[in-house]
């Protein structure tokens, strides 16, 4: 009977160690599968509070946007976009809007931008920048500026400093804006081109 007790036991000992390890297993994978629905999450969308005044009358400062990442991987940058660039030199992302893509052509004459030699017609813009020469925009690069176009008010690619954007600091493109709640057009016909 003592042999029969024992094995009885002995059993249930077994059956307690299986049960604590498949709980213990069940965590770990509980665990990876967070640690992979966050990975996933913030390489595909994130948010972003706007500073500055440089997007003005797209964004206010304060606004806090919806960005979405993945599209970098399997689409062109396209004209009128808005985009979150890296500066890794800065330390900080940048937001602006796309104007000129890879072999384009950008001036300003007259206070219009014109890419390939063609207006383009702007609807949500703020100010009247000044002139510049023509430029073109580099492989693989992209050229951005601030829907403010006051003087002074955004540092973009007219600027030295910063000039042409390698496509590869694009981070992603503001898709919505949450606060306040709004979608984001692209303020450029060009199908008046």
């Amino acid at each position: 009977m003592e042999n029969t007790l024992n094995k009885k036991v002995e059993k249930e000992n077994k059956e307690s160690e299986v049960q604590k390890k498949n709980t213990v297993v069940g965590w770990i994978k509980y665990c990876l599968f967070l640690l992979f629905l966050v990975f996933v999450v913030h390489n595909s969308i994130g948010l972003t509070t706007i500073s500055g005044f440089s997007m003005f009358p797209t964004f206010q400062d304060g606004d806090i946007v919806l960005e979405e990442k993945v599209s970098k991987y399997f689409n062109s940058p396209e004209m009128g976009d808005v985009a979150v660039i890296n500066r890794p030199e800065q330390g900080y992302k940048i937001i602006k809007r796309i104007i000129g893509l890879p072999g384009d052509t950008v001036e300003i004459k007259d206070g219009l931008f014109y890419v390939n030699q063609n207006p383009i017609p702007e609807i949500t813009t703020e100010g009247t920048p000044p002139d510049m020469d023509a430029i073109k925009v580099p492989e693989n690069h992209i050229f951005v500026v601030g829907d403010n176009r006051t003087p002074g008010e955004s540092i973009d690619s007219r600027d030295q400093s910063v000039g042409a954007i390698p496509k590869e600091e694009i981070d992603g493109y503001i898709i919505y804006s949450l606060k306040p709640f709004r979608s984001i057009s692209k303020p450029l016909d060009l199908s008046l081109n």
